[in-house]
């Protein structure tokens, strides 16, 4: 099944408050990146505020708790269980208590190491460890009783969404005692490489995801001496025959290794513009639309029985290409946006 559909509202103009927003987020990370690779980590944690956990109360009808798992190395993940409240949380809800209580699923964010303190492929490690963790202590009443851990999908956003598919070829390569992946939701994926998109060519100078903000990126989380064609940032492979924008490249790679791939385009949207709730479409990502599968069934439907168990950030989009080969019945929704072009959401059955 190859189904494109386009969500093409009126382009509406950007709201100033979004205009003044993506101003400070691009000054703050102007001021907070170095020349050399280095980072102003206080600086950013600064205007990075951070909600605590709640434990024993409910917020947007979502209680959260943080799990640490290895001090060594600052691991550890927030537990979100929804409640079965009707309330609802307003605009200003956070997204992952949206996805918790909206999907009605236990979520899981990890906290993992970050770049460029920490290189390739600490992040990947983080995640991967936390698969086993879970798998490991299925029994000792860390998840509600409720949680399935044999029906999990996993997410990501943005440099989120790389660390799900290359987690995911881990976890494919492995065998778990309990925990099994059935899919995934991978959010306008963060992928590179060597030859330059027209994408990235008509972004060269914007504000937000210009060029040198992203070079910078690869330069200080990919292996010293490597270049964007590393794996780990262009993961179809350099030199290929599709030079389009990286998302469309991974969608089209998908069906040529025998995914059932579903398209959905936001064209009038940019990358994270579900994080400013003055745009019309910010708050579609959680829609009904969004949590439907091609074969029309949705992720609800999908993960009867029990609470289903999703794991943020550390999302499984597709395995290698060998490994394509070996399974069949596989799905994936692409949900696009392109305003300035290249940004896609991939949700993808495994």
């Amino acid at each position: 099944m190859d189904i494109i559909e386009t969500l093409l509202p009126s382009k509406p103009p950007l709201p100033w408050r979004t205009r003044l927003a993506i101003l400070m987020i691009s000054i703050i990370s102007d001021v907070t990146r170095r020349a050399n690779g280095t980072f102003n980590r206080r600086l950013l944690n600064f205007f990075d505020f951070k909600l605590p956990p709640f434990p024993n109360m409910s917020i947007y009808s979502v209680f959260s708790s943080d799990i640490p798992m290895d001090p060594s190395c600052n691991l550890w993940f927030r537990l979100y269980t929804p409640t079965n409240s009707g309330v609802n949380g307003g605009g200003g809800d956070s997204s992952l208590p949206v996805f918790a209580r909206k999907v009605h699923a236990i979520v899981i964010s990890v906290n993992y190491r970050l770049a460029p303190e920490h290189r390739y492929p600490s992040q990947y490690d983080d995640g991967f460890d936390v698969l086993w963790f879970l798998d490991d202590n299925r029994a000792n009443g860390l998840l509600p009783p409720n949680a399935d851990l044999s029906k999990c999908f996993l997410v990501g956003d943005s440099s989120g969404a790389n660390l799900a598919h290359n987690v995911t070829v881990r976890a494919c390569r492995s065998k778990f005692r309990v925990l099994n992946i059935i899919g995934l939701v991978s959010i306008q994926p963060f992928f590179g490489g060597q030859e330059r998109t027209g994408s990235e060519i008509q972004l060269a100078g914007c504000p937000f995801v210009s060029l040198d903000r992203t070079d910078w990126c690869w330069k200080v989380f990919l292996p010293n001496g490597s270049n964007r064609d590393h794996h780990a940032a262009n993961v179809s492979g350099p030199n290929a025959e599709d030079i389009s924008d990286w998302q469309m490249k991974y969608y089209r790679w998908l069906k040529r290794s025998g995914k059932d791939v579903s398209l959905i385009e936001y064209p009038n949207m940019f990358h994270a513009f579900y994080a400013f709730p003055d745009l019309s479409d910010s708050s579609n990502l959680f829609s009904q639309r969004v949590l439907w599968f091609g074969s029309g069934q949705r992720v609800e439907q999908l993960l009867t029985g029990k609470l289903r168990l999703y794991i943020q950030d550390i999302a499984i989009v597709a395995a290698d290409p060998s490994f394509q080969q070996r399974r069949s019945g596989n799905e994936a929704i692409c949900i696009c946006s392109a305003r300035s072009k290249g940004d896609h959401w991939i949700l993808h059955r495994v």
